[in-house]
């Protein structure tokens, strides 16, 4: 016979998973901790719970659960017999509403869920039908009301999905197609289209370590080279025994959960797996280490002001051009008098083939031309990259080696500010022998632009590597329209006669949404840490020099918006990947209508050349008298730089500042053209200082100054 503690211990453990009665107001809940003096921490610590957590109870955001309800009502019970409420609540005062999904789960679950036994619930966690329904919260003035939750949730293993707003919502799904049904029957998860021809995004849920155990999903994925479960894990069946399907890429650190749409209803779910790396710390940071509560905060920020993550930042930059000029709209066929697909005016609508100069070596169009071990030269492939380029140390003159300093001042978001107002081919390239050259027209060119002779002191404009071309070569359209405004401003002796040219004759801004999107997204973040457009350029570089150690979270937002530039420029000439793959054979990218490798090449030429726009404008404005016709020398006072990586330039200088060595005149304004301290991208901003004589140690062992400028062993390799 079982003795009487043995009895009572089993009595107190039912009436934990039983909900208690309910709790004080969480106005009242502050007020008894505050009167005893306690912490949130203190709480939480005898709580064994969060202080978040704690946090929450007292916000209105979220209710504890057993079996911390329990002990948290004897807490303020005995808090309230030594501290009673001297007065009435002050009008208003009261709990905020939340949103508690505590009804059984719906239809659509029920009819969906496998035929096997799936995952109980734990013991400390009550049926959820057994809790009294709370009104939901209202969504926000002018939020969409489907998706009052915001863009997404991050799913913690108790079952609390954080959402946006501190929004704390109960969910009962135990494995995982009962995840995908509640989240599209009760969630309100999601985000609005972008473009009125565009679709909504889906909900996201983000997977904790918690959560995953959870649902039955290992702690990380065994098949390191695909990063996907195997067909035959028990998830994987669960998922089609209840009729969901996953997309090609399988069941990934990122997996889409979809049924095909009926009556126009998109059906589909993304799942981001924390333990599993989805959040790359080369993008987030320490992100996906967040408490569940700020790592919502910090992937809502983001999914409002760029997208909701569907994957890596670089698939998220690809994503966001098709989300603001998708391919398609729908058009009244006025003859049947139904409803068509047609093209968006403006948008890539069709995959095309590149020309063979703007082909990787792995392309088929280049297999059919070159034999695989083929090198080919600079007159058979395009080579638009970002500078690498040193200068020679033996080019330095006593005047720089008397400066002390070596600054650097970084280019914000050079990519993203080349592509503002870039004029891109929306079409097939169409071959020209012998053409005339027109800067209005996007394409690459065979042109030879040896002839253009720069002030060894500088990088020639025309090579990433900053060394004078020796003959014909491939270049995109801004790269030879600068080579024309070099020849007309300097009335350089020098013709240009393009051999022939891959041109493409419908053309348009397709980047300009993407710019102005991104361009705010960068703003809108950089004002959150401090930094805004308002601030002279001495309160610009003492904001910059801590902005990101006054809110992490914020600063893992920016971080994840500058790789969300540079990845989605990349994914434009997204090679092949996976070992099964053989030159010569077409790979799935190449499908999209976003696999451009001229656009790519076109946006890194214009962001090289504006880079070198604003070298020579420093040089002019620095040095003492005008440059002489016809050529491109400057004097030995002009201020030229010792080295450059992507966006990173740097100069010797008299003092350690940006503000030592860039020139400005008596009122304090950067001279016409030249580098401009500020927020904004296409400005720049102070990249790192180091004494002169280590960045010269560099240069003579042939390594770049610009990659190690910073100090602290990060290097600079664009944004």
């Amino acid at each position: 016979m079982p003795t009487e503690d043995e009895l009572f211990g089993a009595v107190d453990a039912l009436l934990e998973r039983v909900p208690a009665e309910e709790l004080p107001p969480p106005v009242e809940r502050r007020r008894l901790r505050e009167a005893a003096g306690l912490s949130q921490s203190q709480i939480a610590t005898a709580l064994g719970t969060r202080r978040e957590a704690v946090g929450g109870w007292e916000a209105g955001r979220s209710e504890p659960r057993p079996p911390h309800r329990a002990a948290y009502a004897r807490l303020l019970e005995g808090l309230a017999q030594r501290f009673p409420d001297p007065g009435p609540t002050a009008p208003g005062a009261g709990a905020v509403p939340v949103e508690r999904s505590t009804e059984p789960a719906t239809t659509t679950v029920a009819e969906n869920r496998p035929t096997a036994p799936s995952r109980p619930a734990p013991a400390s966690r009550p049926p959820a039908a057994r809790k009294p329904a709370a009104t939901p919260a209202p969504a926000p003035a002018g939020a969409d009301p489907r998706f009052a939750h915001g863009p997404l949730g991050v799913l913690d293993g108790d079952g609390s999905l954080y959402c946006a707003g501190g929004l704390v919502v109960e969910c009962p799904a135990s494995s995982v197609p009962e995840l995908v049904a509640w989240t599209l029957a009760e969630g309100r998860l999601g985000a609005a289209r972008l473009h009125k021809s565009g679709r909504d995004s889906d909900p996201l849920i983000v997977v904790t370590a918690g959560a995953a155990a959870r649902l039955g999903l290992p702690e990380r994925l065994e098949d390191r080279r695909s990063m996907r479960l195997p067909e035959d894990h028990k998830v994987v069946r669960q998922i089609a025994r209840a009729k969901w399907q996953l997309t090609r890429r399988g069941f990934g650190p990122w997996a889409r959960i979809y049924r095909p749409a009926q009556n126009g209803g998109r059906q589909c779910v993304q799942l981001a797996v924390l333990p599993w790396d989805a959040l790359d710390a080369r993008a987030w940071g320490d992100a996906g280490d967040l408490p569940p509560a700020e790592l919502a905060r910090v992937l809502t920020a983001y999914a409002s002001r760029v997208l909701t993550p569907r994957g890596s930042a670089a698939v998220a930059g690809l994503e966001l051009m098709t989300a603001l000029r998708p391919p398609t709209r729908a058009m009244k066929d006025e003859a049947a008098g139904t409803w068509v697909s047609g093209p968006v005016p403006g948008s890539l609508v069709a995959a095309v083939d590149p020309a063979p100069p703007e082909a990787p070596d792995e392309h088929p169009v280049v297999a059919a031309l070159f034999p695989r071990t083929h090198e080919r030269t600079a007159a058979e492939v395009l080579d638009e990259e970002a500078f690498d380029w040193i200068r020679d140390s033996e080019l330095l003159t006593d005047a720089e080696c008397a400066r002390p300093y070596a600054v650097g001042v970084d280019v914000n978001t050079a990519f993203l500010a080349a592509a503002n107002r870039l004029m891109v081919g929306l079409s097939g390239p169409e071959h020209v022998k012998a053409p005339r050259f027109d800067k209005s027209v996007p394409g690459s060119w065979l042109v030879d632009l040896s002839a253009i002779e720069i002030d060894p002191r500088l990088p020639s404009p025309f090579t990433p590597h900053g060394r004078r071309p020796d003959g014909p070569a491939w270049y995109a359209t801004p790269t030879v329209a600068y080579a024309q405004e070099l020849i007309d401003t300097f009335a350089l002796p020098v013709e240009l006669r393009p051999v022939e040219a891959y041109v493409r004759r419908e053309a348009g801004p397709y980047l300009d949404p993407w710019y102005k999107h991104l361009s705010e997204a960068y703003k809108a973040t950089m004002a959150d840490l401090g930094v805004t457009s308002a601030l002279s350029p001495p309160a610009f570089l003492d904001a910059m020099a801590g902005h990101k150690d006054g809110d992490p979270g914020m600063a893992a937002v920016l971080s994840a918006i500058k790789a969300t530039i540079k990845g989605g420029i990349g994914k434009l000439r997204e090679r092949p990947q996976g070992i099964g793959y053989r030159p010569g054979e077409r790979w799935p990218a190449l499908e999209r209508p976003t696999w451009r490798p001229d656009i790519r090449a076109a946006v890194i030429s214009a962001a090289r050349v504006n880079m070198h726009r604003k070298l020579l404008k420093t040089a002019l404005a620095t040095q003492s008298g005008p440059a002489p016709a016809g050529s491109l020398l400057f004097g030995q006072d002009a201020l030229l730089p010792v080295a450059l990586l992507s966006d990173c330039v740097v100069y010797p200088a008299a003092g350690p500042s940006p503000l030592d060595v860039l020139p400005y005149d008596a009122a304090g304004k950067p001279a016409p053209g030249t580098f401009r301290l500020g927020v904004s991208p296409g400005m720049v901003k102070h990249e790192g200082t180091q004494p002169l004589f280590w960045a010269v140690e560099l240069l003579e062992q042939q390594h770049n100054p610009a990659r190690h400028i910073k100090g602290d062993g990060a290097t600079d390799d664009g944004e």
